[in-house]
């Protein structure tokens, strides 16, 4: 299955994040090059991209490989993303646009909705694209490619359980956007930060320790898993 050279790095980065190429793997140029239809110029560079990114490391004599991150560093992301999440939603709450309020309060309801159903599947697409949405609605590029970035990892290192309550978490979304609205930035920080503590909360690691092999989540079946994984 061919795909355009400026998704490759896109592509790889969630055959990363799945598990399709497992940690500590090699990744060389010629295969990937074959595996995604594109030359092995755009493989190269999305290389280097994955690599100032965390995904991928160099090593002497072996080329390119799969990140292998230790505990701390997975904890370390899920710190990051406590401090993050609420910064972005205080600033939505002072820069975000009708047009952010639209999308945030349908996904509210859609959400609500799904929950009062217990459709999880649902509900974790719906949750990506709220967050996604926030961030954007920040209005700062830098903030949003940081939390992005963050919510790649932290779906490559861990496994979330679904939320005890999803009605009240639900309800939390809705309580962040209410403030977003009234342009209450405080208010926008607080919930966001409760929130996401408490979501916290539900991150398994994907591995045991540092070195471990992570428990497969996604076997190579399919050769390119083109959508952008969200949690």
């Amino acid at each position: 299955m061919r795909i355009p050279a400026h998704s490759v790095c896109t592509a790889i980065r969630d055959d990363i994040v799945s598990g399709v190429h497992e940690r500590g793997s090699r990744l060389t140029e010629e295969l990937l090059a074959r595996r995604y239809g594109v030359s092995r110029v755009p493989v190269r560079e999305a290389l280097r991209t994955l690599e100032a990114e965390g995904f991928v490391v160099t090593r002497r004599h072996a080329g390119a490989c799969v990140a292998e991150p230790t505990e701390q560093e997975a904890a370390d992301l899920l710190e990051m993303r406590m401090l993050l999440e609420p910064l972005g939603a205080s600033r939505a709450a002072q820069r975000r646009t009708e047009a952010h309020l639209k999308v945030l309060r349908g996904l509210v309801r859609l959400g609500q909705e799904r929950a009062r159903r217990g459709n999880s599947e649902d509900l974790r697409s719906l949750g990506g694209w709220f967050h996604e949405t926030l961030a954007q609605a920040s209005g700062s590029p830098a903030l949003t490619s940081m939390l992005t970035q963050l919510r790649h990892k932290i779906s490559w290192m861990y496994t979330v359980e679904a939320p005890a309550n999803p009605v009240e978490s639900w309800a939390e979304h809705g309580a962040i956007v209410d403030a977003v609205a009234r342009g209450d930035a405080e208010r926008a920080r607080a919930v966001t930060a409760l929130h996401t503590e408490r979501s916290t909360a539900a991150h398994r690691l994907r591995f045991r320790a540092a070195g471990d092999r992570p428990e497969r989540v996604r076997n190579s079946q399919h050769p390119v898993n083109m959508p952008s994984l969200r949690h």
